[in-house]
């Protein structure tokens, strides 16, 4: 009885701390703004185009942009989503059969299924929008593949919104060279830096200030967390792993020490 009390403030910590779409991002305010506004103008607005979103792992650019997606759900439901994730496609070329399954259309593989997509893409219909998480893993051999994602928002009459996000900040200048040299239909770019020491100790704090009663972690030990992994990475997820885990850590501690503790009584 005593530890299920205690135990439901460290459930309820560490549920908090999971890394998952918060209702606000913190210190992600600006980044925010401009994918809202890009999907507003380009979506909505029926301008195909193409956005390029930089940043190292952890610093909130696919948070952000599900956030933004949930926000702007209503605006957006007479176009078609497609969210894909490239660490699930078996090699570079299987975007293009995903992509066909996502509009329904049959999977041929090769050039004849990008042609199908390309005539699916240039035809009337809504705005689709294009997804592509972890999109440095579509780097190939002359990269043909990110060339014809990128390349098809230029296409006339497309009716294709691309957005691509990945960990590499310079992916456009070393792999995509050419898709600069038409500036006006270039990819708009958009980079996530890592969090700085304050904004990690402020997103930790507002993720346990969601825990009713005492502090499960001070002040300091926040505080510690965040000057070490602002240092090596600025990743906000390492930062939430690190105060699950002494989470779990003191909820063992106190869980023995329960145990062991006497009975009222004396009874053993």
């Amino acid at each position: 009885r005593l530890f299920r009390q205690e135990g439901t403030c460290y459930q309820e910590a560490k549920r908090v701390l999971h890394a998952a779409v918060p209702d606000r991002l913190h210190a992600r305010e600006r980044e925010t703004g401009v994918m809202r506004q890009f999907l507003r103008e380009h979506v909505c607005g029926r301008r195909p185009g193409s956005l390029y979103v930089s940043g190292a792992p952890g610093t909130g650019k696919t948070a952000s942009l599900s956030r933004v997606l949930l926000d702007c759900k209503d605006e957006l439901a007479g176009s078609k989503t497609i969210v894909l994730n490239c660490m699930s496609l078996s090699s570079p070329h299987g975007v293009f059969p995903a992509v066909a399954q996502e509009l329904g259309l049959p999977a041929a593989a090769g050039r004849d299924g990008v042609r199908r997509l390309e005539k699916h893409l240039t035809a009337q219909g809504p705005m689709v929008l294009l997804v592509l998480d972890e999109l440095d893993q579509l780097e190939s051999k002359g990269q043909d593949v990110l060339y014809t994602l990128f390349e098809w928002p230029r296409l006339p009459r497309s009716r294709l919104v691309l957005v691509g996000l990945a960990n590499a900040l310079d992916l456009m200048d070393r792999s995509l060279a050419r898709l600069g040299a038409r500036p006006a239909s270039s990819p708009q770019l958009l980079h996530f830096p890592p969090y700085t020491r304050e904004q990690l100790s402020t997103i930790l704090r507002e993720r346990l200030g969601q825990v009713a009663g005492d502090p499960v972690l001070d002040a300091a030990a926040l505080q510690f967390c965040a000057r070490k992994v602002s240092a090596v990475s600025g990743d906000a997820r390492k930062a939430l792993d690190v105060c699950r885990r002494a989470v779990e850590v003191v909820e063992l501690e106190v869980r023995n020490q329960t145990l062991l503790k006497p009975l009222p009584g004396g009874e053993s």
